[in-house]
């Protein structure tokens, strides 16, 4: 695992948005083999996507042939809906890109038969050859997409229940009305996000903290999901000082050490 550890929350977005834009220009896209990105919904990437679009716009990377799928989705709430993930995603990373809409894949919370839809989801991630790169974020509670703490590590695209605290936590953005939170999600597994040839995991502020320690220094966990990463053989976090707060004096050292030595933090800051 490697972590990349940064000042704040504009060097942490700065720092993945150059790391992803690099992958697509290393892997050099075309219409016949694209780059699979798989991206992620909340706060935390707000500020990579609008990097990465300033980065379009100015004609660094293109998005011309690259396939996106999106890690999960309200189950009944309407794609319209503000809070929707597919009007999330719209509104902070798709309209500002040159993406062609063919090439967008997001769960349907309103599918007919949500069984079908995700194992289809599964089916359209093979046949467009597998995620390139699976970026995600963390819940305070140490859960990656919506797979709750309980979750199987080897879980693929399914319905999940959503914890009273992931209920409480989003109320924020259902007027502070737990009432219109729903109660359950479409969302990729662990095992789907682990499948992923690189995951890229951001982690910012202090409420993530404690889950950030069990990523990093607990065992492999099915109470802490992100903590699966530890298995992954590219599985990169970049966080910020103040997630930081609760990992070992020696186990920050040792990784602000290696990104020195190594010059992560200044390679892809100043990439572009």
């Amino acid at each position: 695992m490697r972590v990349v550890i940064t000042p704040d929350y504009e060097s942490v977005s700065k720092w993945a948005a150059h790391f992803v834009a690099n992958k697509i220009l290393e892997a050099n896209p075309t219409p016949e083999h694209k780059f699979v990105l798989g991206c992620p919904t909340g706060s935390s990437p707000i500020g990579m996507y609008r990097e990465l679009a300033r980065l379009n716009k100015a004609g660094i990377i293109s998005f011309k042939n690259v396939i996106t799928f999106n890690m999960d989705e309200y189950v009944g709430l309407p794609e319209s809906h503000p809070e929707s993930y597919h009007s999330f995603m719209w509104t902070n990373f798709f309209n500002d890109i040159d993406i062609d809409p063919k090439n967008v894949h997001i769960l349907n919370g309103n599918a007919p038969d949500l069984l079908e839809e995700c194992r289809n989801y599964e089916k359209m991630i093979e046949e467009a050859g597998g995620i390139d790169l699976f970026i995600g974020g963390i819940g305070p509670d140490g859960h990656i997409a919506f797979n709750e703490p309980g979750s199987s590590l080897s879980s693929k695209t399914r319905i999940k229940t959503l914890t009273t605290n992931t209920i409480q936590a989003n109320c924020r953005f259902f007027d502070n009305d737990i009432n219109k939170v729903p109660k359950q999600a479409l969302t990729v597994g662990v095992g789907t996000v682990m499948s992923a040839r690189e995951v890229l995991i951001l982690c910012n502020g202090h409420q993530k903290a404690h889950a950030l320690k069990h990523a990093i220094e607990g065992g492999v966990n099915h109470m802490w999901t992100v903590s699966a990463l530890q298995m992954h053989e590219h599985g990169n976090i970049v966080c910020d000082e103040d997630a930081c707060v609760d990992l070992q004096v020696s186990t920050y050292h040792y990784f602000k050490d290696k990104q020195r030595i190594e010059g992560l933090l200044e390679h892809y800051i100043d990439m572009f």
